[in-house]
């Protein structure tokens, strides 16, 4: 699968569309090497489905193919039930075609393929993991791995994306007239489809994406926040996602007594946004402060809270029997905590009897208000003077 992406991406298309300057914003945050487990799991499971459908395409030999299957195999995230996902979405994906190739001989499965929508997105591409072409239709079925959030392909900027690219690809060979766009979530059991007219998303890619596009690709446009926000990486800092969120504030906390059906219809609509912000804006302070060194207003970094721990469980049982007790007092199916260790022996004898057998580790840093007892940590700065270009769009 091709590792590079797109600035003016089709994936992260309704970010761009709906809120066109989030792609300068985003520039000034570095992208995750290779994305989180669940993304390396994706690209793991869309390797399986590559394979198998070339497989059926006749595009692997029998041992080229074994091969690869026993190195994809190998990897630490496979599972046999990730075998049995794919195959829901090769069997949708051969049926699909075979039932266009009995239309038309001349139709096509195309695997991976890379799908371009330059002319409307500069350098806008995308790779379509099966398209099929033939009967006048070409459809864009896009496998998605993951089991979080049911993604539906109705109006699905992503897909509408490919499915430009699609009808580029093939428009001078096929007398294409309507470009069909099909999710395939098997871990949910979930298959959507959705289809337009090629005039209809001619029309579309002309008068929102190209105008959206160019204002993107500039830097311009007004900051808009949305459900768009979640994957954005400037989610922390943007001032106008602060404000709408903020805006809750307009209901002063009143008693959920004094608030109208409509007014506790809105708080219940924003709950969700409103506590992924405030986690984002946590998580980004605490990180900034840490390597940073940034310092906020009325907050300082302190040493979080810590429990105590045994540093050799075996040590200690074998310490505590050499003063007379025995391993059911001191056992239960683990060596007993050390407040019941306190209760059992007397907190002084622990000390005298157990010493250095005994730690407590630093906590993790926290963020805490300024008026908390604790002693703030020295840490340095090498990145204050910077902090405050970085909120710059």
């Amino acid at each position: 699968m091709p590792e590079i992406h797109a600035k003016l991406s089709a994936s992260g298309s309704s970010r761009w569309l709906n809120c066109t300057p989030s792609i300068a914003l985003e520039a000034k945050f570095p992208e995750q090497k290779n994305g989180g487990i669940f993304a390396q799991e994706g690209t793991l499971a869309h390797s399986f489905a590559e394979l198998l459908l070339q497989k059926f395409n006749g595009d692997v030999a029998k041992a080229e193919y074994a091969r690869k299957l026993n190195r994809l195999k190998k990897n630490s995230l496979y599972d046999a039930s990730m075998i049995d996902h794919v195959e829901v979405y090769t069997t949708i994906v051969i049926e699909k075609f075979q039932e266009v190739h009995a239309a038309d001989k001349n139709a096509v499965l195309s695997i991976e393929q890379r799908l371009d929508y330059s002319e409307y997105a500069r350098g806008g591409f995308g790779t379509g993991d099966a398209v099929i072409v033939g009967n006048g239709v070409v459809e864009i079925i896009d496998l998605k791995y993951g089991k979080g959030v049911p993604v539906s392909a109705e109006e699905n900027s992503q897909l509408m994306l490919y499915g430009l690219g699609a009808y580029n690809a093939f428009e001078l060979d096929y007398d294409l007239h309507t470009v069909r766009m099909t999710i395939v979530q098997p871990r949910l059991d979930d298959v959507t489809e959705f289809e337009m007219e090629v005039s209809d998303l001619l029309d579309w890619a002309e008068n929102v994406v190209k105008p959206a596009a160019l204002l993107a690709d500039a830097g311009k446009g007004e900051l808009n926040p949305g459900p768009w926000c979640k994957f954005c990486r400037a989610r922390s800092i943007c001032k106008a996602r602060a404000e709408a969120n903020l805006a809750l504030t307009s209901y002063d906390f009143k008693d959920p007594r004094l608030l109208q059906p409509d007014e506790i219809a809105k708080v219940l609509d924003q709950v969700a946004e409103l506590k992924s912000w405030v986690e984002d804006v946590k998580s980004f302070a605490l990180k900034e402060a840490e390597s940073g060194g940034i310092e906020f207003p009325g907050w300082k970094l302190v040493e979080g809270r810590s429990n105590r721990r045994y540093v050799d469980a075996e040590m200690v049982q074998a310490m505590l029997e050499l003063e007379g007790y025995s391993e059911e007092e001191l056992l239960s199916k683990k060596l007993i905590s050390l407040t019941d260790m306190e209760k059992l022996v007397g907190k002084k004898q622990v000390s005298a009897i157990l010493g250095d057998l005994i730690e407590k580790p630093a906590g993790k840093p926290t963020l805490v208000v300024e008026t908390d007892k604790r002693q703030a940590l020295k840490l340095k700065s090498d990145a204050a003077d910077d902090f405050a270009d970085d909120l710059e769009v």
